[in-house]
């Protein structure tokens, strides 16, 4: 996990986070800060252990550390969406920690694709468990902001009852 530590300790990586959460700090929904993303990390590589999916786990924290990167470019200033912005940042953070450009290119699609259809939660490979990890790793149930949240309702109401078949 030595090249995820250098994710965790790169500059540009510490800037962009503190960025989102400074951000987010006044935020009543889902934040998506380091506690976010560790989340997402956890899950995922649990669902890559429970299903045999064979993904290194420092790809998949790789992957979840970076996801929302992107987030610290406002898509009102920027006209550009999160993951698309992300990807820049990624792949900058990527080369500097020394992942091979397959491995690159694995992360890259994501960060890209972890907000896409439900289609990529069936996929075994990192796009997929990363969007699935992402959506689980919400409290909705929980969560005082439920009935203002525009979330999809269908993904919210299986969160809060707990009907959550990955």
């Amino acid at each position: 996990m030595k090249r995820v530590k250098s994710i965790l300790c790169d500059e540009e990586y510490q800037t962009r986070i503190h960025e989102i959460e400074a951000k987010e700090v006044t935020r009543r929904f889902c934040r998506h800060g380091l506690e976010h993303l560790m989340a997402v990390a956890r899950i995922a590589y649990i669902i890559n252990l429970e299903e045999s999916c064979g993904l290194s786990r420092e790809l998949i924290y790789a992957a979840a550390l970076l996801h929302d990167i992107g987030r610290c470019t406002p898509e009102e200033d920027s006209g550009v969406g999160h993951r698309a912005a992300g990807v820049a940042y990624a792949t900058r953070i990527l080369r500097r920690c020394d992942f091979s450009e397959d491995e690159i290119s694995a992360v890259i699609a994501a960060v890209e694709h972890h907000g896409a259809a439900a289609e990529a939660a069936e996929a075994g490979d990192l796009a997929g468990l990363i969007y699935r990890a992402d959506k689980l790793s919400r409290d909705c149930a929980g969560c005082g902001a439920y009935d203002e949240c525009n979330w999809d309702v269908k993904l919210k109401g299986r969160l809060r009852d707990r009907d959550i078949i990955y």
